[in-house]
């Protein structure tokens, strides 16, 4: 993996020959393809958490993450939306649907080619249009819901990760992409996901010594994960 660009705010890299620029609103757009990456939407999470009687949380995160994401989709004018899994926070959430939210998303996949990849939480979601696939391949690159061991070239989501820095005395966590010179999980895109630490176990399997995030916000911020422990102290 290098760096291509010259400016942090507009960073674009490269896994396996391909180019990449890592969105600070959490998605990725690969520009010689016109594809636009997005990973863990978990729509529906606040109606999923109230069908389990796990108390009431404000009922407006799809529409956040759908408007995000309009936001994103107009910015690139993508050829090619693929969603990584977990689209929405259960099967159950797609046909809960409002009418108007239905057809908000049926448009937007409607003006596009869209792929749903299946994650966990949804095996993929069917009757909205698009196509359903376990996993993608665009060249060099392959797209899936979550990483295998030993894989190269390969973009995934699922683990929804997210790292500290301590910027004037104060801990701030953020969503982030994490990557090395073989692959690259994705921040979740959805407003009421959580997020796991990059120094959780489970990340340790599948990056190397050259891991490095990029953290989100109003601008993408590459940072090494060996200074990582050092910027949160």
């Amino acid at each position: 993996m290098h760096r291509t660009g010259s400016s942090t705010a507009e960073t674009t890299l490269a896994l396996c020959g391909a180019r990449f620029a890592p969105r600070a609103g959490g998605t990725l757009w690969l520009p010689d393809d016109r594809t636009l990456v997005v990973s863990d939407l978990h729509l529906g999470k606040a109606e999923r958490n109230r069908r389990r009687s796990g108390g009431f949380w404000p009922p407006y995160d799809t529409l956040d993450t759908l408007n995000r994401l309009d936001s994103e989709i107009a910015a690139l004018d993508p050829a090619l939306v693929v969603a990584l899994g977990d689209s929405f926070d259960d099967d159950a959430c797609v046909d809960r649907l409002d009418p108007e939210t239905r057809a908000r998303i049926e448009r937007m996949v409607e003006a596009r080619r869209w792929i749903w990849i299946a994650g966990n939480h949804d095996p993929a979601p069917t009757g909205l249009g698009g196509e359903e696939a376990q996993e993608v391949r665009l060249g060099s690159l392959i797209l899936r819901h979550i990483a295998e061991p030993g894989a190269t070239g390969e973009i995934s989501g699922h683990y929804h990760p997210k790292a500290s820095i301590r910027v004037r005395g104060r801990r701030i966590a953020r969503k982030c992409f994490v990557l090395d010179d073989r692959r690259m999980i994705l921040p979740a895109f959805g407003a009421f996901t959580g997020g796991l630490d990059v120094f959780d176990p489970a990340f340790a399997p599948l990056f190397g010594d050259d891991a490095r995030v990029i953290l989100t916000g109003t601008r993408p911020v590459v940072v090494p994960v060996a200074n990582l422990r050092r910027m949160a102290a």
